[in-house]
């Protein structure tokens, strides 16, 4: 399976952008849908969105809908995702993560997860 790597993530103040990258190893990575996740201290892991094989189809959770987006190379074997206008209630280790399926956000679709980048964003 796919190996990812998360990185991007740190400390931001409320307003400002971060772009997080993962970058996937394999020549297979095109094969895979990606999802990125977060979650905070003490709480469950939450789909952020996801993009599928080919770049042209996104989702987004509501909470972070027209403020993230997400992109991928795959020439690069890379997914990203932008995040714009974030609020503190964004701090989270957030976690990038493989799957063949649709990207819709269920956990069990996914096959492969990152180690997570923590990103803060302080009021």
């Amino acid at each position: 399976q796919v190996q990812l790597v998360e990185s991007g993530g740190g400390l931001v103040q409320a307003g400002g952008s971060l772009r997080l990258s993962c970058a996937a190893s394999g020549r297979t990575f095109s094969s895979y849908a990606m999802g990125w996740f977060r979650q905070a201290p003490g709480k469950e892991r939450k789909f952020v969105g996801g993009i599928i094989w080919s770049g042209t189809l996104t989702y987004y959770a509501d909470s972070v809908k027209g403020r993230f987006t997400i992109s991928r190379d795959n020439a690069k074997n890379t997914v990203y995702l932008q995040m714009n206008s974030l609020k503190p209630e964004d701090t989270a280790v957030y976690y990038c993560a493989a799957s063949y399926s649709y990207p819709l956000g269920e956990l069990g679709d996914f096959v492969s997860w990152g180690q997570g980048t923590q990103v803060t964003v302080s009021s």
